[in-house]
């Protein structure tokens, strides 16, 4: 099988790695990739050029299509790919409006009777601001399309939700404000083929830039799986309450869906509640997930693009998983590109290396955007798998370069 995987990021080259590994794949390429693709591989498109990405298709004879980000999903590639007959993994543009528009999801929980948390919705800052001037903090704010994991806001006072307003919300800003939801979060990625769905192990992600949970939103900054707040009993409830109740809703209103449906999920005791709906796989989640899946990726991708999901039965190793980010200093706002990063050729070869804001030059790897490489450490326990990932970190080097010291801490807590 050759596969054709869309996108740049670290994710992108996990899913690239993972075909390959498991023998799911003879070729894998990506487009756009990045430095750690290799360079026969790389395929030098932009990631919404559907007519660049289906001629290439064409002419390496590309038996099914893996989207990676959510960007060209919203934009319709599926139905592009559909459209020309070639197998391509991922949801319908209209589908994938449960994550372009946050709103839509809003919609969809809601009369579907999926738990989460209640909402006010507004159009441009006037009656928002108005709203802000009685509100109770912390609250919630969320800009209703696409914003690369940064369009969320969770002041904790005034200040803070006018600041975040004033920069990101014009006449014609859809936006919305949810009561905030205290307790911990998790992530599950649900596989489904338009009528049955299965899921992964449970994540947790590290969204906020600084050590302790603090800062402003990132695209991830860090993830382990399995998440032990996630028990058998909530990961039964989340199938139950939450995929099949949200794949089911969404074959009704006539929006079959079919690939990656990411929930995003507040726990607090027995209390589950969805923050909010992707439609692709996780970044840096799946980093952490792909080492531990037993199964061929390969078979996954196939059953859901033929429908026959119910012959898939999922496996994953009994070991832990840790993904560490490391990143351009100044991220998530402005950072400076082309810094050359030194011993990749040092890093243990049971740590993997995915990377992600890179470019490769006459040999040389350099800094290429705000997340630059994500290095993924499995082992029998959290703790060896935390104490290996961030020795090798060590022995990598580029201007600038920072990353989070205390990933896996809220799970490590609990095992003390």
């Amino acid at each position: 099988m050759k596969y054709l995987v869309v996108g740049s990021g670290g994710r992108e080259h996990a899913l690239a790695w993972r075909l390959r590994q498991d023998g799911s794949a003879s070729e894998v390429y990506v487009a756009p990739g990045n430095g750690g693709i290799e360079e026969k591989f790389r395929v030098p498109l932009d990631q919404t050029d559907f007519p660049g990405l289906e001629k290439f298709c064409l002419a390496k004879k590309i038996d099914v299509v893996l989207v990676g980000p959510e960007a060209p999903l919203v934009e319709g590639i599926v139905d592009f790919f559909k459209e020309k007959k070639i197998p391509i993994f991922g949801p319908s543009q209209k589908a994938a409006g449960l994550e372009g528009s946050k709103l839509f999801a809003k919609y969809i929980m809601e009369k579907y009777n999926i738990p989460t948390a209640r909402h006010y919705d507004f159009l441009g800052p006037t009656k928002l601001l108005k709203y802000i001037e009685q509100a109770s903090f912390p609250l919630v704010i969320k800009l209703d399309g696409l914003a690369a994991g940064k369009g969320v806001s969770l002041p904790e006072d005034k200040e803070e939700a006018l600041d975040f307003i004033n920069k990101n919300v014009s006449g014609t800003t859809k936006v919305f404000v949810e009561d905030f939801l205290p307790g911990e979060e998790a992530s599950v990625f649900g596989i489904s083929d338009g009528d049955q769905v299965i899921s992964f192990l449970p994540a947790q992600d590290h969204k906020r830039i600084f050590e302790g949970d603090q800062g402003p939103n990132t695209g991830g900054m860090g993830a382990y799986a399995p998440a032990p707040i996630m028990t058998k009993d909530l990961l039964l409830r989340v199938e139950n309450e939450i995929l099949k109740p949200t794949i089911q809703g969404m074959k009704q209103e006539g929006i079959p869906f079919k690939g990656v449906l990411y929930a995003g999920l507040m726990i607090k005791g027995n209390d589950l509640k969805v923050l909010e709906y992707n439609v692709r796989f996780g970044d840096p989640e799946i980093q952490a997930i792909l080492p531990l899946l037993e199964n061929r990726l390969g078979d996954i991708i196939e059953g859901a693009i033929s429908g026959s999901l119910e012959k898939v039965s999922l496996s994953f190793k009994k070991k832990q998983a840790i993904t560490v980010v490391l990143a351009s200093g100044g991220y998530p706002g402005t950072y400076v590109k082309g810094k050359e990063i030194t011993g990749l050729d040092q890093v243990d070869k049971e740590v993997l290396v995915f990377q992600a804001g890179t470019k490769e030059k006459a040999g040389k790897i350099y800094t290429n955007g705000g997340r630059v490489l994500n290095l993924t450490s499995i082992d029998d326990s959290l703790v060896k798998a935390k104490e290996k990932v961030y020795q090798e970190i060590e022995k990598i080097s580029f201007a600038d370069c920072f990353y989070r010291k205390d990933i896996a801490h809220r799970a490590l807590s609990l095992q003390r």
